[in-house]
């Protein structure tokens, strides 16, 4: 476990009560002033935790402790321990943070509706996100579905974007289902506008100089680095800055790498 033994005991006794609620919110701010971290993320990658706000630090918390309860129990069932289910894992964590983010008041009913009415009308739609403008704001809305095996690692992938990616780093702002009643994580990103879609050579020199390579002899759109594996950068995701005239990232599928 990454988190403090005192906040698993006292989530383990009484769920989201007020005072584990106090306890939470005291550890991220401990996360958020450098006097505590997680240990998964190294001190570059903190930066990009931090940028991500208190929400997600303490959705990750909650998703932590979700896994280690889950696995804990694995372990005492089998008496020898056993393969715990990612598919279980993602159930039991969105299950926790669901409770959580209401407990805190996170949590959003109606979202489409509420997102509509404050933060403009939906400007597009794909397989992991809806987004939302209102012409003239500096950020997007967007209602991001997890593509990844569990929810701690979509949690995970938005500091690891917030760290390669700065100038479009993502805050996390609640939780919510929407009418297709996937679990999804509301969170803010800088507007971009886009003076074209960024080249295939663009794209393997940004991330080339962010320590990257190709991952699939030159022709492909996944790059990795000796830590993390990014995927789906194909020019649809990154375009080029009509302000910088650089290639910037908006989205793409980023995880550690597996050893």
């Amino acid at each position: 476990m990454s988190i403090r033994p005192d906040i698993y005991d006292a989530i383990a006794a009484e769920g989201f009560s007020s005072r584990v609620l106090e306890l939470i919110d005291n550890y991220v701010n401990e996360i958020v002033y450098g006097t505590a971290s997680f240990s998964r993320f190294n001190l570059q990658e903190h930066a990009g935790l931090c940028t991500a706000g208190p929400v997600l630090i303490g959705a990750s918390v909650v998703a932590d402790y979700a896994r280690g309860s889950f696995e804990a129990g694995c372990h005492a069932e089998s008496g020898q321990g056993s393969f715990a289910s990612n598919l279980q894992i993602d159930a039991l964590q969105e299950k926790l943070i669901e409770q959580w983010a209401k407990a805190s008041r996170l949590w959003v009913e109606d979202s489409d509706v509420i997102l509509l009415e404050n933060y403009g009308p939906m400007i597009a739609q794909g397989a992991e996100a809806k987004v939302y403008y209102r012409s003239g704001d500096t950020s997007v809305v967007k209602e991001r579905a997890s593509i990844y095996s569990t929810t701690q690692k979509a949690l995970d992938a938005i500091v690891l974007h917030n760290y390669l990616f700065p100038e479009t780093a993502m805050n996390v702002i609640g939780f919510t289902r929407d009418s297709d009643e996937l679990f999804r994580i509301i969170l803010t990103q800088p507007y971009v506008k886009c003076q074209r879609l960024a080249t295939k050579q663009e794209i393997d020199g940004m991330v080339a100089s962010k320590g990257f390579q190709d991952n699939w002899y030159g022709q492909g759109v996944n790059y990795v680095s000796d830590r993390i594996a990014l995927e789906d950068m194909h020019p649809a995701n990154v375009f080029i800055d009509d302000i910088t005239g650089k290639p910037i990232c908006i989205d793409c599928v980023v995880k550690f790498v597996q050893k």
